[in-house]
């Protein structure tokens, strides 16, 4: 046990005070703060799911009387999350990836060795080392660097939906696990499988606004749900039309669905939690920050639009150039789509015929945002138009439009005769 007190405080404090000298020699902007933090935060739940696959494969054993959390030092799972997550993008950030893999993966193949007793290495402890290369620091050496350069978008936005739901329904619990006797998974497993199959499918109902949120901060307003990582640009779009805070409320349900899912107290009352947090603190800081960043634009929009109630009716500004859909006229199916769509009275949309657009053949259907932003077409375009109907349509097009159930639902519509064929459109012809 000589030995187990040195490595433990090692394992957490040398990391931390390097991480603490970067953070203090180099992070010199908000860019730096979400790029240390998309890699940390990546790291704490991919790590932790690690660990729980090591204890069935056995690649190696921690042995310590101190802290733990799932069989892992919890000094050294702090400590690695910072080596992993936050020390390469500030010290070395402009070095291939490879050759950061390269780097740490040599050191641990030194490192790890000499931890014994307190890190037992098994024979397969390779397999391990491979695993946590590919789950843990390859997706954050990705994550950081593509936040600090502020390039591809899709997959950072994506990264931190998967970030946060780990966190949210992952982490979170565990943590639950570690204090309170009797917790855990199996009480999941202990319900009637009907009972556990309706909760499950009303966790992902519930989370899917929050997907959809974050989904329409990438595409429409060309950044993350992250303060360090914000949009460029307002969002007032997507289901932001009814609601200033769906990603919070959609959080908060799934707390609650989650903790009832586990018949946990702790995660119930965490979902109250988010709310008064997101009432106090962080509304107070977001307000100040987008009215920085917005101006008259965002006090017009909250004045419009509540955080928390929300909406029936989709709200969009007096200032902003209103949205086509457009929809083949030539088409039997598509009069139809247009027919419904006059009879629910959309609000702030204008219905035209694609054979009509002033510059270019359009498919059957399409949605112009009329932003600068780019247009979408078939079950996407439709998605977008049940947007400016109500709260219930617009909760639907969300759904919709999210990428998996967005391509299962355009190949139904094609199996339908909807399959997105392109109309040419009318050419005036001069006297």
């Amino acid at each position: 046990m000589e030995r187990a007190l040195p490595i433990n405080l090692l394992g957490l404090y040398l990391p931390a005070v390097v991480a603490g000298a970067l953070v203090w020699r180099r992070v010199t902007s908000h860019r730096h703060i979400a790029a240390l933090l998309a890699g940390f935060c990546w790291c704490l739940p991919s790590l932790l799911a690690l660990q729980i696959v090591n204890l069935h494969w056995g690649w190696w054993s921690f042995q310590s009387q101190f802290g733990s959390f799932r069989g892992m030092p919890m000094g050294l799972y702090l400590g690695w999350s910072l080596s992993w997550g936050v020390v390469p993008v500030l010290a070395i950030p402009r070095m291939r990836i490879w050759q950061v893999v390269a780097l740490f993966v040599g050191l641990d193949l030194f490192l790890m060795p000499l931890c014994a007793p307190v890190v037992q290495l098994s024979s397969r402890w390779l397999w391990g080392e491979a695993a946590a290369v590919m789950t843990v620091l390859f997706p954050a050496l990705l994550f950081s660097r593509w936040t600090l350069n502020q390039t591809q978008l899709p997959a950072r936005a994506l990264l931190w939906v998967l970030t946060a739901s780990l966190l949210l329904v992952f982490l979170l619990p565990e943590l639950v696990f570690a204090f309170v006797p009797g917790a855990g998974w199996q009480r999941i497993f202990a319900q009637p499988s009907w009972l556990r199959s309706l909760e499950l499918q009303a966790l992902v109902l519930l989370a899917m606004p929050a997907f959809s949120a974050a989904q329409e901060f990438a595409r429409r307003g060309l950044g993350t749900p992250i303060p360090f990582d914000p949009p460029e640009r307002l969002v007032a779009s997507g289901l932001y039309r009814y609601i200033a805070s769906p990603m919070q409320v959609s959080a908060a349900l799934v707390l609650l669905a989650v903790g009832a899912l586990l018949r946990s107290m702790p995660l119930v009352l965490g979902g109250p939690v988010v709310i008064t947090y997101g009432i106090g603190l962080a509304n107070w800081h977001e307000g100040l920050e987008m009215r920085r960043r917005f101006g008259e634009s965002w006090t017009r929009y909250r004045s419009a639009v509540p955080a928390w109630r929300p909406r029936w009716q989709p709200w969009h500004p007096v200032e902003a150039p209103v949205p086509r859909l457009y929809i083949a006229e030539g088409c039997g199916l598509c009069r139809g789509v247009r027919r419904w769509f006059e009879s629910h009275g959309p609000v702030a949309l204008v219905l035209e015929a694609a054979e009509d657009h002033p510059e270019r053949d359009l498919t059957r259907i399409t949605y112009e945002p009329m932003d600068g932003t780019p247009p979408e077409e078939g079950v996407a375009a439709f998605a977008r138009g049940l947007e400016h109907i109500n709260l219930a349509w617009a909760l639907l097009g969300s759904g919709l439009r999210l990428p998996l159930v967005r391509s299962l639902a355009q190949v139904l519509a094609d199996a339908a005769g909807f399959d997105p064929q392109l109309i040419e459109r009318r050419r005036c012809s001069s006297g």
